[in-house]
């Protein structure tokens, strides 16, 4: 794929369905509650519903992407954990030992795992290859992969949403594994945003797999350091995916621009996954539509993230694991906002009527 291939997905992509969006709201204030009463529940359910076209929508067939790949930045010690455990949890994900293997199990959910640039071989027959190569390049001495690398990550992505889509899945997760993605993510973050100085640096960088004071002051360094080599501000998301970035965050973006195109709700994870989100969303605004936020990610730089796609996660954990582990639990949201819409009475099937019923409407015409 290039850029103008790109554009061509870019542009297929139509607004969620704003009718089915308003039938849904009416359907869910004539059902027996007082009017908003099950709060983010009902905009789920109205969403969902916009996304897939249907008045009653399903999301019992899901599936949880974890794009693998490795960072060439961690030769400079930014993380505490060593790069062989990116191949080490790629194969975890398939034994389902980890964080979001057991909670993808727990609410039925598939997980999908993707090579995109693990440095490794990886002959696995659970495993899909869509290895770009063995591990970008080291962001603060080059660009993390060239234009090519970074199309045929995005690529990756676009693909596989259509491949679930065309399996019959209904929602689809956006989950990472790869030892030194919180730095390229903080890098990509402050490209998107404009932020130079070490003061504006600090604001997305966290501490990730347990780092020291010491190590957190390099890796502020080391990403100031990669940002002054590429000067990647005011040239878009590609760009700033392409110099400090990753080949699992060009893969998580093109899983949703590819979910926007094939029309499938699409959950944010964590941080990462956040930025990644951001990125499609500077490429396309449309795709914000078909994406669902699910946990406040504790990882510093989250809140930046998610506050300029404009969302709130409806989950608030603490949680800062990564891999799409908050993806599993919001799909728990997504059942229990189809069966509200699908199952409750409305006031008419409920046979509630009269004084009580005129209460109803009377609160209604005050709701802002």
């Amino acid at each position: 794929m290039d850029e103008i291939n790109l554009t061509l997905f870019l542009s297929a992509i139509e607004p969620a369905n704003k009718t089915i969006y308003e039938q849904a709201r009416a359907r869910l204030d004539s059902l027996v509650k007082p009017p908003g009463s099950l709060g983010e529940l009902e905009t789920i359910a109205a969403r969902l519903a916009a996304v897939s076209g249907k008045l009653h929508p399903s999301v019992q067939k899901r599936a949880v992407v974890v794009f693998a790949s490795d960072n060439g930045v961690v030769e400079e010690g930014v993380a505490a954990a060593p790069q062989q455990v990116t191949h080490t949890q790629t194969l975890n994900f398939i034994r389902g030992v980890t964080g979001v293997a057991v909670l993808a199990e727990c609410f039925n959910a598939d997980l999908v795992v993707v090579d995109v640039g693990v440095n490794a071989d990886i002959d696995h027959p659970k495993i899909i290859n869509r290895k770009v190569r063995k591990s970008t390049g080291n962001i603060a001495k080059t660009a993390a992969m060239d234009g090519g690398e970074l199309m045929s990550a995005i690529q990756a992505g676009i693909d596989i949403a259509k491949d679930l889509r065309d399996a019959g899945y209904g929602a689809v997760g956006a989950g990472e594994m790869g030892i030194g993605n919180t730095t390229t993510s903080s890098a990509v973050l402050c490209a998107l945003l404009g932020y130079k100085t070490e003061d504006e640096i600090v604001q997305t960088v966290g501490k990730g797999a347990g780092l020291t004071e010491e190590g957190f002051i390099n890796k502020i360094s080391v990403i100031k350091k990669a940002l002054d080599l590429h000067k990647p501000y005011g040239k878009g998301p590609l760009e700033a995916l392409r110099t400090v970035g990753g080949f699992d965050l060009a893969a998580m973006a093109g899983l949703y621009i590819g979910a926007a195109c094939y029309k499938l709700p699409v959950v944010i994870d964590g941080f990462i996954s956040a930025v990644a989100a951001l990125c499609a969303v500077r490429l396309e605004p449309k795709c914000a539509e078909y994406m669902f936020a699910s946990h406040h990610s504790y990882e510093r730089g989250y809140a930046l993230a998610i506050g300029e796609l404009g969302m709130e996660a409806p989950l608030k954990l603490n949680m800062r694991l990564g891999e799409g582990s908050g993806c599993p639990l919001m799909f728990a949201l997504m059942d229990a906002a189809c069966a509200v819409i699908e199952n409750m009475a409305t006031f008419e099937e409920a046979s509630v009527s009269g004084e009580y019923l005129d209460n109803i409407k009377n609160m209604e015409s005050f709701q802002v």
